[in-house]
């Protein structure tokens, strides 16, 4: 993972989430979960760290914004 940088959490509310998990699908209900209830980042793509097992994903959340994709998520 990247590290994070001052901008990605530069006001209140800001957060960013690193995931680590054994494989994408974890992962990813991880994030719809998140995403259902603030307005998250979806990034598609995951990472892997030669020579460990499972997958990690980076996501931004702003807590300050609820999501509207309530109950939309599928």
């Amino acid at each position: 993972m990247y590290p994070i940088q001052e901008t990605h959490v530069s006001e209140p509310g800001l957060l960013v989430i690193d995931v680590a998990a054994r494989d994408d699908e974890i992962v990813f209900a991880f994030r719809d979960v998140i995403a259902q209830m603030w307005a998250t980042s979806t990034d598609d793509r995951t990472t892997r760290d030669p020579g460990r097992p499972g997958v990690r994903l980076r996501l931004y959340t702003d807590l300050q914004q609820v999501s509207t994709q309530i109950g939309s998520r599928e």
